[in-house]
């Protein structure tokens, strides 16, 4: 039996938090693969490791006195590592950094540094072999990452492992070069080792336990998820719930491994199962609620649009043509509404309204700004009847405007816009109406 277990920044940002680590995966003799990622924030005005890396190649770029910024990353890990009182130099490795960094190897070699050396630290202070990520991760020419390769590449690698120490996060390029995922990428390195080993779970430790139903800056100690679905998980992470990075789950999937994300400063909790499937029914109708803010809507209108053959596609082909991709598109008889991202739109709004009245030949084009999208997911909504009245109930007694509602065919979700200064009201009343009035 195997597990992989992967730590974040806040789980690895000084000595004490390294012997925590330490002490979750000596517990468990089947935690053999760890995944570590850069130091996070020891305290609340500290500075992430991944951030002073940046700092100090931007410095390097312009042919700068970096050697100050460098100097305090070092200081960061020669903390850790004398206050776990190892017996360790990274002399060498900051002399090639050094280097790099005069050559100017790239921003994402700046930024994979910070998960390298931890793994480095971690793999001697755990006594398990060390794997340069490099080595066994893989993107193609055009900078996507090769799945297939990586998989068998990985897979072979490891399968006379009994134990190892990858740092996430990074890969490389066909040339050799480094690569990164976008912040917050060590979840999905964890999940690709998670399914190169067959591994029986993946344990993503943090420092929460666990997805909460509703974000807790805008709910007062919400109430934790227990277990949610793969599915449901994406519409969640998609719509702004940032516990893992929404790209974690497609290699786990694919082999029908679990993912619990775990607390690193409270391992006895259970924290969430993310799954595939689950006869477990939710404590309640909804297991979450997430959203953004900072999206418009064009609403197209022209009589007997229904009847005209191809008038969707000619009006996301304008979309299409300015590089603007879309989140939602509800429409009725003669009308169709497109909601975008504002700041994407902002620029390119008129480009994109001529290209309508060209290809489409609307009758009328309105454009509303500063909305916000609502998600409301849950796998007990297809079971349960009136979610949607319960939830346009909620937002009328809290005098919210409703803007728009899209419920897909899955009936797994419910997109809901409203204005931006609506939007922590309309959780508020989403939340009490399903959840407080059954606790």
């Amino acid at each position: 039996m195997k597990k992989v277990v992967k730590f974040g920044g806040s789980s690895l940002a000084s000595a004490e938090q390294f012997r925590k680590v330490g002490s979750i995966i000596k517990a468990d003799p089947e935690r053999r693969f760890v995944v570590p990622s850069a130091p996070g924030k020891r305290y609340r005005d500290d500075e992430k490791v991944t951030d002073m890396l940046y700092a100090c190649y931007a410095l390097a770029e312009e042919d700068g006195d970096f050697s100050g910024k460098l100097s305090a990353i070092r200081d960061r890990y020669e903390e850790i590592i004398s206050g776990l009182s190892l017996k360790l130099s990274l002399d060498e490795e900051f002399k090639k950094i050094e280097e790099n960094f005069k050559n100017k190897a790239g921003k994402d070699y700046a930024a994979s540094r910070g998960e390298y050396l931890n793994g480095i630290i971690m793999a001697a202070y755990l006594k398990f072999p060390f794997i340069d990520a490099a080595e066994v991760i893989f993107f193609d020419e055009d900078g996507n990452f090769d799945d297939y390769k990586t998989d068998k590449v990985m897979a072979k690698r490891l399968a006379d492992e009994d134990a190892a120490v990858i740092p996430g996060f990074y890969g490389s390029m066909p040339d050799g070069s480094v690569k990164t995922f976008s912040r917050g990428g060590s979840d999905v390195t964890g999940s690709i080792v998670s399914r190169a080993v067959h591994a029986e779970v993946y344990e993503n430790w943090t420092d929460v336990s666990g997805f909460l139903i509703a974000d807790p800056r805008i709910i007062p100690n919400p109430v934790g998820i227990d277990t949610i679905t793969y599915k449901e998980l994406r519409e969640l992470s998609y719509m702004g719930a940032g516990v893992l990075h929404e790209d974690a789950i497609f290699p786990v999937r694919k082999e029908g491994i679990p993912i619990n994300i775990r607390n690193t400063n409270a391992p006895e909790d259970s924290g969430t199962w993310i799954v595939e499937s689950t006869c477990q029914k939710s404590r309640f109708v909804i297991t979450g609620i997430a959203g953004k803010k900072g999206f418009c809507s064009v609403n197209i209108e022209k009589d007997m649009m229904n009847a005209e053959i191809g008038f969707g596609r000619k009006v996301l082909q304008a979309f299409e043509d300015s590089g603007i991709s879309f989140e939602h598109v509800p429409s009725g008889i003669d009308t169709m509404t497109v909601f975008v991202h504002q700041d994407e739109f902002m620029d390119k709004e008129q480009k994109v309204v001529s290209a309508i009245h060209r290809l489409a030949r609307p009758d009328t084009i309105d454009i509303e700004s500063d909305l916000a999208l609502i998600a409301v997911v849950g796998r007990g909504m297809k079971s349960t009847r009136g979610t949607a009245g319960r939830i346009f109930s909620a937002l009328a007694h809290s005098n919210v405007n409703v803007k728009m509602i899209d419920q897909g065919s899955s009936e797994l979700n419910i997109i809901i816009g409203v204005r931006n200064e609506d939007f922590e009201t309309a959780i508020r009343a989403i939340y009490n109406i399903f959840v407080l009035v059954q606790l």
